[in-house]
């Protein structure tokens, strides 16, 4: 049986025990650590009443213990090699809870404590875990730390879900944004645009809409003195998961899908700003984007135009050799064309088609819109349908028995129908196009030369990933130099084979 710690040189006479403090809160975002400092501070209290030096002070603020936790509790490994070491003879902390919550957990700390002769202290009572009786204590102790985090989660979990249902800010505040709490009871008043952050966030935006790179932003705004909202130096991840979050258009994300319209305002109130938006998700969404040499390529068509003899079509890469420079497969280097050569034939090509009426309507094709509208319809429905689940979870049975939808159901309905309603949200949008592109389209022909001309080698290769997939096949014989009918494929927005990875035959020509 347990026995209380003033009574512990009676059981155990003669000998001394040098004691481990152990403290853990699971919350504690401003990471002050006044919870831990409390239990630590109670823990001294106890051994210098009963005659313990203490050996050791561990700590782990902001940290779970439960089989759900995502960080790693580091002092709590500390601890166990110091156990496993001989330092010390009592652990002490304020509850069982504090230890774990997790049965896993207990079952290892058990073990080594067990092989050390170390014996376990909490709530005023120490426990010698070479005992049966002792360890029966512990363990349905263990069993009741479990459950009261599962509980716990279950609880979190069904906030998380409601809050998602009216829109409510959760999780980590975006950079950007700042929130306001109730200073009397802690409740989360509203999400607004930070006075300072926001400007900067727009910047982003606006530059990413303009095809420029998101490595050359980073240097930029390092070279700036800018740091990312934690302090840190831009990287092109942080860039990344700003662009890719609908938060910054007021929406809010629910188990990674955009669940529909938030309860704060979008990152900018300019009118334009969700265009904005759906033009960066566009570009970042561009077919062999990830195999850009990124912001110093150099080249037009390296990593974009594709090999049109081998089956996988992989993208065509440069090779110097002797001053000249050529596009050649990366693959099996069956296909090779002088760069200049290609890139003055598909700029021209391409310059051609943007000043027509043919691209004006690929960009506005009326079917389309019609399948936008259909998946807009079905939008609806499956909205409506997780609406109606998400309200008979909380409304009762007619004969008081439990709700109409259990929780488990719901959630299983979720998981099904969130990745859904996300994909019929992207159908739903009509075909946006991105500013770079859009102030190209129906130009005349010596409006769209100039406005290329403007443009920058990261901003052509947006825009030929946008409007055209380029092909190159083998000349007729060896030694061929010149484009030859047949030898370079285009494939523009809309048509055949464009952004397909299969073989298809698109505009073969020859340079004019």
């Amino acid at each position: 049986m347990p026995i209380a710690p003033e009574f512990l040189h009676l059981a155990y006479p003669g000998q001394e025990f040098p004691a481990y403090l152990y403290g853990r809160a699971s919350r504690d975002p401003k990471r002050k650590g006044r919870s831990v400092t409390s239990q630590l501070t109670e823990g001294r209290t106890l051994c210098v009443d009963n005659g313990w030096p203490v050996a050791g002070e561990f700590k782990d603020v902001d940290r779970s213990a439960s089989a759900y936790a995502r960080q790693a509790r580091d002092d709590f490994e500390e601890m166990i090699e110091g156990i496993e070491a001989g330092q010390c003879r009592i652990l002490v902390a304020f509850e069982a809870s504090r230890y774990y919550r997790d049965l896993e957990a207990y079952v290892r700390l058990r073990r080594v404590c067990m092989e050390a002769g170390v014996l376990l202290c909490y709530n005023g009572q120490v426990y010698d875990l070479s005992k049966s009786v002792d360890r029966k204590a512990t363990a349905r102790d263990a069993v009741d730390a479990e459950g009261e985090a599962e509980s716990i989660r279950e609880r979190n979990l069904r906030t998380t879900r409601q809050n998602a249902k009216r829109g409510g800010a959760h999780g980590p505040v975006p950079d950007g944004y700042k929130r306001r709490y109730d200073p009397d009871t802690g409740d989360l008043i509203d999400q607004v645009p930070h006075p300072e952050r926001a400007p900067l966030i727009t910047e982003i935006f606006r530059r990413a809409a303009a095809a420029e790179p998101l490595a050359a932003i980073c240097r930029d705004l390092n070279a700036r003195g800018e740091v990312t909202h934690r302090g840190k130096p831009w990287r092109r991840h942080h860039l990344h998961a700003i662009l890719r979050n609908p938060a910054y258009i007021g929406h809010r994300r629910h188990l990674g899908v955009d669940t529909g319209k938030g309860l704060w305002p979008p990152i900018c109130d300019d009118d334009d700003f969700a265009e904005t938006f759906q033009g960066v998700q566009e570009i970042l969404s561009l077919p062999g984007r990830q195999l850009s040499p990124g912001p110093d390529a150099r080249h037009l068509q390296s990593g974009i135009a594709r090999c049109g003899e081998c089956p996988e079509e992989p993208y065509l890469r440069t090779v110097t050799v002797r001053g000249s420079t050529n596009y050649n497969c990366s693959l099996r280097y069956d296909v090779a064309l002088r760069e200049a050569r290609m890139d003055a034939y598909v700029e021209e090509s391409v310059i051609t088609w943007l000043s027509s009426d043919e691209a004006v309507a690929a960009f506005d094709n009326a079917d389309r819109e019609g399948k936008a509208r259909a998946a807009r319809v079905r939008l609806k429905a499956l909205e409506d349908q997780l609406k109606d689940a998400r309200k008979r979870a909380h409304t009762l049975r007619a004969d008081g028995r439990g709700m109409q939808l259990s929780i488990d159901s719901l959630s299983a309905m979720e998981e099904s129908l969130l990745p859904q309603i996300e994909k019929a949200r992207a159908a739903a949008r009509s075909v946006h196009v991105p500013a770079v592109l859009r102030d190209l389209l129906g130009r005349r022909r010596p409006d769209v030369d100039r406005a290329w001309d403007a443009l920058t080698l990261p901003q052509r290769r947006t825009v030929l990933r946008l409007v055209v997939t380029v092909r190159l096949f083998k000349a007729s014989g060896r030694g061929v130099r010149r484009i030859e009918p047949g030898r370079v494929a285009l494939s523009f927005f809309g048509e055949p084979g464009s952004g397909s990875q299969q073989r298809h035959g698109g505009r073969r020509g020859w340079c004019r």
